[in-house]
């Protein structure tokens, strides 16, 4: 599998996300899930201590046991959980969440150490320190974020940077084919300032499996519907004509190519500038094993384009301005005086 850095890791460029393992996914399957992408050349994981109430984290802890040095291990703080109970990003809180993580997963320290979400209750320089302690306490190796705004983000990179702080080296925010959003503000300041994104939600939700259809709903049991009304993944937000045109295109081009549809969406997300690993988030076994068929397929230029045109970049102001008026479209890397 190919290989990316990630902050001072080296990470395979598909990361296996375990949200679904120990409620969705049973243990035994989890582990040969793990134990396959392993194999295929993986060696990134991404868990959060949320999920199923820290039963993902126990899933991985006795597989862990014997696997710990292949393995650049991420899990997350933010939302309830009952052990250390509460939520929140209060310095002593995250301190409490980071040993009950350690507990829970087995291991003596955390690679990369990810807040969840923003927490407003919390002064943002506050949850800061806390976090750069547990890196000099030798707990964690390095600090990400997730679902933070941009203008929160390089807030807080550069407190970071102006106290000395351990900063984030990556975001984890939702992209996808049929949510791009990210592109106005937040991938171009990771581009520019360095940070690793990890995509969730690269397939959105199952919808670019393929097997959702217009006019009908989706079938019982599926994520999309079990989403609600006001989750990203909602099925009424998903099922518009604009995203069935997407998978429509996915279809054509994964028909050509000999691939399939979340093969072809998780490789546009491969060849976009800045993405350093989609997180997978397979249920079974033989999710894992058509997803892992990604890594290696390359798009053309009119393949990718083909696929962006029926949504379009977003257009917003002044990113509309700027590339209209001045011709400025990225900034690669941003200028710093020494």
């Amino acid at each position: 599998m190919q290989t990316t850095t990630l902050g001072p890791f080296t990470v395979s460029r598909l990361c296996l996300g375990t949200m679904l393992m120990g409620s969705k996914t049973p243990v035994d399957e989890s582990h040969r899930m793990l134990d396959r992408y392993l194999e295929a050349g993986g060696n990134f994981v991404d868990t959060a201590d949320t999920y199923d109430d820290g039963g993902s984290e126990e899933v991985l802890g006795p597989w862990l046991a014997a696997r710990r040095d292949d393995v650049v291990l991420a899990t997350k703080v933010r939302f309830p959980v009952s052990d250390p109970g509460g939520e929140g990003l209060a310095p002593e809180r995250i301190e409490r969440a980071c040993d009950a993580s350690l507990r829970r997963l087995g291991v003596d320290e955390i690679d990369l150490y990810q807040v969840h979400a923003p927490d407003p209750d919390v002064p943002l320089e506050d949850s800061l320190a806390a976090l750069d302690g547990l890196v000099r306490a030798g707990k964690v190796r390095a600090l990400g974020v997730s679902n933070f705004p941009a203008w929160l983000l390089a807030w807080a990179i550069a407190r970071q940077d102006r106290e000395g702080w351990a900063p984030f080296v990556s975001l984890q925010p939702q992209y996808s084919l049929v949510e791009r959003s990210i592109e106005i503000e937040l991938l171009p300041f990771c581009r520019a300032a360095g940070l690793g994104v990890l995509p969730w939600g690269p397939l959105g939700a199952g919808f670019l499996s393929g097997k959702y259809k217009r006019g009908e709903r989706p079938p019982e049991g599926s994520r999309i519907a079990t989403a609600g009304e006001t989750w990203e993944e909602a099925y009424d937000r998903r099922a518009v004509e604009r995203n069935f045109r997407v998978v429509d295109a996915a279809g054509e081009i994964a028909e050509a190519r000999g691939a399939t549809i979340p093969q072809v969406a998780l490789a546009w997300l491969l060849g976009t500038e800045g993405v350093t690993a989609p997180i997978l988030g397979p249920r079974t076994f033989e999710q894992l094993e058509d997803v892992l068929g990604a890594d290696g397929l390359e798009l053309t230029p009119e393949e990718r384009a083909r696929l962006e045109e029926p949504i379009g970049a977003p257009q917003t102001y002044p990113q509309r301005m700027l590339r209209e008026q001045q011709g400025l479209v990225d900034w690669p890397e941003l200028a710093r005086s020494r």
